[in-house]
């Protein structure tokens, strides 16, 4: 069978190789694989029973070793002698009892009744000036009169008074709302002078209109008196362009009073203000 299995192989490299140069490497070796292949079995093993032996071999050459020593009499083997242990002797020391502390008896005998009986009890003698009180003092001090004077509730109407509420600080980035406001951002001198600066300073020159136009601005009124976020909502882009610019032209800082919210304390606000012009061109 493996004779048949060797000609199969062969044919079929003979095949593979047919018009090529045999003379490479790779025909050779395809040849010779199964010869190869039971070459490196064998080294393989003889490693592997070689690497095993090893050990036994040389524990095989070493001797034991015999622990020895020297004394006056020549040398002793002491591989198998067991040593007795030396227990030290143990001196017990008795234990001296104690001697009680000095305690002080107590005489609990009863006396026998007698008429002569004589009586062992010192009686201090009582000062004539002494007087009844908490104070025990033989040499008959005066106990000073009680001045304590108990304190009474007061009979009038009980206030409760509320505890201090802690206000929170006014968030300076807020734009508060008009529904939230104690009283509303307003120009200095009221909102009628605003409008006639706004009609004097108001150039329509570049504004191109037979109609009425019509427009709102629209401004952020600041903690400090001044505008920001100037806006115009018209549909005219020159005539909003000149409303912010007047708006701007006499919002200066302090013209403006800032808006109040319900605790008092200054706030953003917004502030609309329509306008609305004819131009006869």
């Amino acid at each position: 069978m493996k004779h048949q299995n060797q000609n199969q192989e062969f044919r079929f490299n003979e095949v593979l190789f047919e018009h090529r140069n045999k003379e490479y490497g790779a025909y050779v070796l395809r040849n010779e694989s199964d010869r190869i292949l039971t070459k490196a079995l064998f080294i393989g093993a003889s490693l592997m029973a070689a690497v095993s032996i090893t050990p036994a071999v040389i524990s095989a050459f070493k001797a034991p070793v015999i622990q020895q020593t020297t004394c006056g009499i020549g040398p002793i083997n002491i591989q198998d002698v067991d040593t007795p242990e030396v227990i030290p002797p143990v001196t017990i020391t008795p234990v001296k009892p104690a001697t009680a502390p000095d305690t002080k008896t107590f005489d609990s005998t009863v006396p026998t009744p007698s008429r002569n009986a004589q009586d062992n009890v010192k009686n201090d003698p009582i000062p004539d000036d002494a007087v009844a009180g908490f104070k025990n003092d033989f040499k008959g001090d005066v106990v000073p009169q009680n001045t304590y004077v108990p304190t009474t509730a007061p009979t009038g109407p009980v206030i409760n008074t509320p505890p201090p509420t802690i206000q929170e600080p006014v968030d300076k980035n807020k734009i508060v709302e008009a529904g939230e406001l104690g009283v509303e951002a307003n120009f200095k001198g009221g909102i009628d002078s605003f409008r006639n600066k706004v009609m004097n300073n108001f150039d329509g020159s570049g504004v191109e209109s037979e109609d009425i136009v019509k427009t709102t601005v629209t401004f952020i009124v600041e903690m400090d008196g001044t505008i920001s976020g100037v806006k115009a909502n018209g549909t005219n882009a020159d005539f909003n362009n000149e409303a912010i610019r007047t708006v701007k032209s006499i919002s200066n800082k302090g013209t403006w009073i800032p808006a109040k919210n319900k605790k008092g304390e200054f706030v953003r606000s917004y502030f609309k203000f329509p306008i609305s012009m004819k131009f006869d061109n």
